[in-house]
């Protein structure tokens, strides 16, 4: 099974940018997708033999998550333990026989980090809803999860203490989570990889440089990592300032 995740920045710029193109050529079994920036109508998508589920955010043109699927899930959640305190449509729960499926669009903490204190507060939301769902089945937790976990993963590492997405908090957020009982995929399989980014800024060159960030993640509950197969960035996939994840496992 072949799980796919890209924040696409804008679905309808994406579109015109080859999101149908990848879309049919990666043939995941399920794709999610975070910062829409669409609402309901503002776009059509069909492919052959997905469903799809949208979470849509109240403020026009930002945030949303979606989800594609070619099997039909047992529930859908919206928001996060059931609820969307701030209507951001940033989280989906999909639930399958095997496991459970989680697409975040986590906050970001804003560069003068005036949004930190709600971002540790979503993220001890989200632990306890990963774990929650965690005592019922395993789970598969992917996204844009807005930091950069170690140094390994970004590029330019003294500039960017303290800065948004890579706080001592919010690294120490993620720390807590793999602590209790997750597993980051590319890690797990790419322990020591240098250069392997998710995210660039549309500053000039800097994506040719590759001074990047690894913010997007597959993470899965541990008793699932002998089921794991591959976890790839997919680098050369244009048509956002993020690039697509995936990881395959075996059911």
């Amino acid at each position: 099974m072949k799980v796919v995740s890209w924040n696409v920045n804008g679905i309808r710029a994406c579109v015109k940018k080859g999101f149908n193109d990848f879309f049919q050529q990666v043939q995941a079994d399920i794709f999610c997708v975070q910062e829409i920036k669409c609402q309901e109508g503002q776009i059509e998508l069909s492919f052959d033999g997905y469903e799809q589920y949208w979470n849509y955010a109240e403020k026009k043109g930002y945030s949303g998550t979606a989800v594609f699927t070619k099997d039909h899930p047992l529930s859908v959640q919206y928001g996060l333990n059931g609820q969307d305190h701030e209507r951001e449509g940033r989280v989906l729960t999909l639930e399958f026989e095997n496991f459970f499926l989680v697409n975040s669009y986590s906050p970001n903490s804003q560069r003068d980090l005036a949004r930190l204190s709600y971002r540790l507060e979503w993220e001890d939301e989200m632990l306890v809803h990963l774990l929650t769902l965690d005592e019922r089945k395993p789970v598969i937790y992917c996204g844009d999860l807005n930091v950069a976990h170690e140094e390994i993963d970004i590029c330019n590492v003294r500039s960017n203490y303290g800065n948004s997405g890579f706080t001592a908090e919010e690294r120490g957020k993620m720390t807590r989570l793999l602590d209790s009982g997750f597993t980051d995929t590319f890690r797990f399989l790419n322990a020591s990889q240098t250069g392997a980014y998710t995210w660039w800024s549309y500053m000039n060159k800097v994506r040719e440089r590759n001074i990047g960030w690894r913010i997007d993640y597959l993470v899965i509950s541990n008793r699932l990592q002998s089921r794991l197969q591959t976890s790839t960035i997919h680098s050369d996939v244009l048509g956002s300032d993020h690039c697509p994840i995936s990881a395959e496992l075996v059911f």
